[in-house]
């Protein structure tokens, strides 16, 4: 019987421990998922999933990062919880700096006028009453601001549309289908397509994406193109172009959304997140793909060498 309760009571022990948050682990990486990097002024800031309103971490480097504040003012902010997948623009013809976000499943974006905040909204709601996440900026040559997000539309599926001149709405008329879960590596688990990244190159506009549950060792980046910012978007025959199992991935496990940017020499690289390991999901971790290349006939890579970025 004693034997007995003293197992009892280890287990008891062991189920109370396991209630600690894993995204308490401790690490030297950027514990962030979702990734964005803001190059402004010679400096990088990175944005992501983690704290709620967003810690921000700066880095002249790429590799050595030091952590900063909380981007968002959440007392003048819509939503109290959920606060992923933000993504900061400066926006020249408006002065200031945008910063796009999901919050309680929400699309929102606030402003500010420094890349660190604090991040307010003149009127406090989000851009939408129906539920979306995952919000990503696109501005044209022309000047006309364009938005991709998630809607929940027979599973994430990544929608378009134009923004008003504020950019605080969207023009409801022009919203568009672009993608969702249709291919076989994209429906290893649940059907998922989000994290949408758009930019331009000659003529093409490339969408690059992430589909699969991002819980998912099979979480994955494919890419779509398109002749117009609202699509018709056709995706790769050879995607996905980036996941676990690659040369250059090494061990990591859960690879996605993320997003592109130029470092300071101009080359094109992707930030993105990873899980913890291939056990643990959390706290899931910011890497970035050195190379995000488009050759002659426009096909898409990522063969780069893969920074694990720490905290100094």
């Amino acid at each position: 019987m004693t034997r007995r309760i003293i197992l009892f009571f280890s287990i008891l022990a062991l189920l109370s421990s396991c209630k600690t948050e894993i995204s308490e682990i401790p690490t030297s990486q950027l514990p962030l998922a979702d990734p964005f990097i803001l190059l402004h002024e010679g400096t990088y800031y990175a944005y992501g999933t983690g704290e709620p309103g967003f810690r921000i971490y700066t880095s002249q480097d790429l590799r050595h990062w030091k952590q900063g504040g909380i981007a968002l003012d959440l007392d003048k902010v819509w939503g109290t919880k959920q606060f992923w997948a933000p993504e900061v623009y400066y926006v020249e013809s408006q002065g200031r700096f945008f910063l796009f976000y999901s919050s309680e499943e929400h699309i929102c974006v606030a402003t500010a006028d420094n890349p660190e905040g604090p991040f307010v909204q003149d009127e406090i709601r989000p851009i939408r009453e129906e539920k979306g996440i995952d919000t990503s900026l696109f501005i044209d040559e022309d000047g006309t601001p364009y938005l991709y997000f998630v809607r929940f539309t027979g599973g994430n599926v990544i929608w378009s549309a134009e923004m008003d001149a504020g950019l605080t709405r969207i023009k409801e008329e022009t919203l568009t289908e672009c993608i969702s879960a249709t291919d076989e590596w994209e429906l290893q688990d649940a059907k998922v397509t989000e994290g949408p990244s758009v930019f331009k190159v000659g003529k093409e506009y490339y969408m690059i994406y992430s589909a699969n549950h991002t819980r998912s060792h099979e979480y994955a980046v494919g890419y779509a193109t398109a002749p117009s910012p609202l699509g018709p978007w056709k995706k790769f025959e050879g995607n996905p172009v980036f996941k676990r199992g690659f040369p250059n991935t090494g061990n990591l496990v859960g690879i996605g959304h993320g997003a592109p940017f130029h470092d300071k020499a101009g080359h094109m690289m992707y930030v993105f997140h990873a899980h913890y390991n291939d056990s643990t999901m959390y706290p899931r971790s910011l890497y970035i793909n050195t190379k995000l290349k488009i050759d002659s006939k426009g096909i898409l890579s990522m063969p780069g060498e893969i920074i694990s970025p720490v905290l100094d």
